[in-house]
């Protein structure tokens, strides 16, 4: 007798071989048998005609606040994923002196747009030290499993106080007690370490996240620690990460390559094409590809869409850039109001129209609000949209001015419409380079944020964007299915030292997708004020995941959860 079987679906196990049918037996959370599976089960899914996969393992997200009071973990659980890795990027709550909870949440606000307030109203602290915050966690149901890493910013903070906050130099003592703390937390569980050195990650106040300016005695003293254990990774979100520094790119893999071959362990940094210098991710690549046939582990991290700003209403949008937005009063009302008056003041309209035409001779704005650069995302959102799709482009098909067409898009369904405003991956018009990331045989994919960006955009759901676009629609150069599901699985899980689970076989955890493939799809991001003390966020839901597995528990059917709470802390790798 099995606990669950899922019947004749067409499976793609992870590894990377070919879609076969296929039935999957679970009993006591294990996966039992992939193959033809004789015998009655207390559950059967009919999966026939349906794609089956392992759950999907989303290794860079920032739950790290939502964690200690969502038990779902919103939105990536409607996204099929059913492990998350969390602590990305050197931020998080943890270690923290009793005197520091607002200096953390200014620090994770500011560099992953999570509202500060809803944070403070929603963490209930109990703990300093990062293990004591594994045990809070670990006290906590949810969903779906999670693990967590000890982030440089917290550490520094915790260590150094202001010196560290303000990124003074580190002394020899500072870095062996920064050591210290993550050698505790390594062997405490957390699946790694990570830092930041791009400039564009600061805190509320400004500041540049601590650890930006790390010296290499810094990096490298902490970054021993995970040789000395031999586990856990060392993530980061590198110097130039966005063209700031277009210098910057080889300098960091070069001690990289040599951090990993000192360590010999995984050292995975953010990969992403920017506007400044639109080649530099394919020497990356080829820095990277060189590393791992020097046996050095180097995993960047890619992305599977545009990095994105989402204008409009519910978000943020050019109009509340011109002066007649605060003279007039219209920006202190709710938006579906703002939406309203203008619709019904034609001269309050053309005041606005007149002032943002203005705009054409602002860097500032241009830089990402340009209507030849601003594209119509729609429902279902297009995330690959052609020049026609731009403000421009469809103001040039209606004959109309640019600003003018940019204000109507934005008052369209009621002022719902949302215009994507790529920041990163979109230099050439395509996503042809993320195509080629995506494939690279080093690459890791990532860097959906799940739980951060909270007001910009909402990327936790590109796990479902890369096996229905990159997988089903795309018109050229699409991913197998296989390779596809094996980038969300197993490549992921293996990252992290997570080997029970990512693939579809006997000794496996029991996580599984059931999905309808012809029918998955994104909405529109909807803007809920659904976080801590009502603050708002964007949230996108999908259509064609018809159950969701954890460790066999089935905990979403049709999109809606089942109640089953089945998740728990992972403490180290297996």
């Amino acid at each position: 007798m099995h606990d669950l079987v899922i019947r004749g679906g067409s499976v793609a196990d992870g590894s990377g071989a070919p879609l076969r049918t296929a039935d999957v037996a679970i009993t006591d959370g294990i996966v039992t048998d992939v193959g033809r599976v004789d015998g009655p089960a207390t559950r059967e899914i009919d999966a026939d005609g349906a794609l089956v996969t392992p759950g999907f393992v989303d290794i860079h997200t920032h739950y790290d606040g939502q964690a200690t009071w969502d038990e779902l973990l919103t939105p990536s659980c409607w996204h099929g994923v059913t492990t998350v890795v969390m602590g990305n990027c050197g931020v998080g709550f943890a270690p923290v002196s009793p005197d520091r909870h607002e200096w953390l949440i200014g620090l994770m606000e500011g560099v992953e747009d999570i509202p500060g307030a809803a944070l403070a109203d929603g963490i209930q602290w109990g703990w300093e030290s990062f293990p004591e915050f594994l045990d809070t966690l670990d006290a906590r149901r949810h969903v779906m499993d999670l693990g967590t890493q000890v982030p440089h910013g917290a550490v520094r903070g915790y260590v150094m106080g202001e010196r560290g906050a303000k990124n003074e130099p580190a002394t020899p003592e500072d870095i062996a007690a920064m050591a210290d703390i993550v050698r505790e937390g390594i062997r405490a569980g957390a699946l790694g370490f990570s830092t930041s050195r791009t400039l564009a990650h600061r805190a509320i106040d400004g500041e540049p996240v601590p650890g930006t300016f790390a010296a290499e005695d810094e990096l490298f003293g902490i970054g021993a620690v995970l040789g000395e254990l031999d586990a856990g990774v060392f993530e980061l979100a590198p110097a130039g990460a966005l063209g700031e520094d277009l210098s910057a790119p080889e300098r960091e893999v070069d001690w990289m390559c040599r951090l990993a071959a000192a360590t010999k362990r995984p050292v995975s940094f953010v990969l992403t094409q920017n506007n400044a210098d639109p080649k530099a991710w394919r020497r990356q690549l080829d820095l990277a590809t060189e590393a791992a046939a020097a046996g050095f582990p180097i995993r960047p991290q890619v992305h599977g869409r545009t990095v994105s700003i989402l204008l409009g209403f519910q978000t943020f949008h050019p109009l509340q850039f011109v002066a007649g937005w605060g003279e007039t009063g219209i920006g202190l009302l709710p938006w579906q109001e703002q939406v309203a008056r203008i619709e019904a003041e034609p001269e309050l309209k053309a005041r606005l129209l007149r002032e943002m035409q203005a705009f054409s001779s602002d860097p500032v704005v241009m830089g990402f609000m340009n209507p030849e650069r601003v594209y119509l995302l729609g429902d279902p959102p297009d995330y690959e949209p052609g020049p026609d799709r731009s403000v421009a482009g469809i103001a040039r098909s209606r004959g109309a001015d640019p600003w003018a067409t940019f204000i109507d898009l934005l008052l369209a369904d009621g002022g719902r419409e949302l215009l994507n405003s790529p920041v990163l991956n979109y230099t050439d018009g395509n996503l042809d380079a993320v195509g080629e990331m995506l494939r690279h045989p080093t690459s890791a994919f990532g860097l959906g944020d799940g739980g951060a960006h909270a007001g910009q955009t909402c990327d936790a759901s590109t796990t479902t964007y890369l096996l229905s676009y990159w997988a089903r629609d795309r018109d050229h150069g699409r991913l197998p299915v296989e390779l596809a599901v094996q980038k969300l699985t197993s490549a992921t899980a293996s990252l992290y030292g997570l080997g029970d689970r990512g693939l579809l076989a006997p000794g496996m955890v029991g996580d599984v997708n059931v999905i309808d493939f012809e029918n998955l799809g994104l909405h529109r991001p909807e803007k809920v004020a659904d976080l801590p003390g009502g603050a708002s966020r964007l949230l996108q839901r999908a259509d064609g995941y018809l159950q969701t597995i954890k460790s066999g528990a089935v905990t979403f059917e049709q999109g809606e959860h089942t109640g089953a709470l089945p998740g728990a802390l992972l403490r180290g790798g297996r």
